[in-house]
């Protein structure tokens, strides 16, 4: 369906590393999509990552260094990528320098461990916008400097359905902000992917952006190209 990485988690069922790898096991069954490991638990993870046959995305990782430290050895072993929430043991920053901040640390460790950019997904942390409409302009001025930290950037990911918790034009507004986001340099986004107005949407950011070619048929070219 277009989908660059499925998403595993386990939830609350179980915190057993056979199941997970169990779950990855029965999903790989069926598709031959990278997984993203939904879990950062280095026990879990250790075992749940060679299973994977193509490189991961982890998800996820904190800018606390106890986390960091526990994690990116890992990831970094295995060649696979991550998720670094830029969020300390303060918790969810509230503003665009805090979230840039927590962002070099994650960084600058990921450098300690010789990950690449293309390894690091950072994600700004999306708060709803019904409770913190404030915020969303500081996501989307943290996410445009997140790209400058490097030459190639890193990838930028966002949890997109946060924006919209509690609204009653959901969809309206998930696929408006994530224009906004790619205008601002995300690249990547945790998203349904059957909801074919928002994919049209990300298709058409990007042909703006210059980051597709322009055809009068590219939204019909892409959903044959899946």
């Amino acid at each position: 369906a277009g989908a660059t990485y499925i998403d595993v988690n386990l939830g609350t069922a179980s915190n057993k590393p056979e199941d997970l790898c169990w779950m990855i096991e029965k999903v790989q069954e069926e598709v031959d999509t990278p997984i993203s490991i939904d879990n950062n638990k280095p026990v879990m993870l250790k075992e749940a990552i060679p299973v994977c046959k193509k490189p991961p995305l982890v998800n996820s990782t904190t800018a606390v260094e106890e986390k960091m430290n526990e994690l990116l050895p890992i990831i970094a072993e295995h060649g696979a990528s991550f998720i670094g929430l830029v969020m300390d043991e303060a918790g969810s920053p509230k503003n665009a320098d805090k979230r840039v901040e927590n962002a070099g640390k994650i960084f600058a460790k990921a450098f300690e461990f010789e990950l690449s950019p293309e390894q690091i997904f950072l994600d700004p942390i999306i708060m709803p916008l019904k409770f913190m409409q404030e915020q969303a302009s500081e996501i989307l001025s943290a996410a445009n400097q997140f790209k400058l930290f490097s030459d190639p950037p890193c990838h930028i990911v966002c949890g997109l359905s946060n924006i919209s918790n509690g609204t009653k034009y959901k969809k309206l507004i998930n696929r408006t902000f994530l224009t906004m986001l790619i205008a601002n340099g995300c690249d990547a986004a945790i998203m349904d992917v059957m909801d074919s107005d928002l994919v049209d949407a990300v298709l058409t950011a990007e042909l703006i952006m210059n980051k597709q070619i322009y055809a009068d048929g590219y939204i019909g070219a892409f959903r044959k190209s899946r």
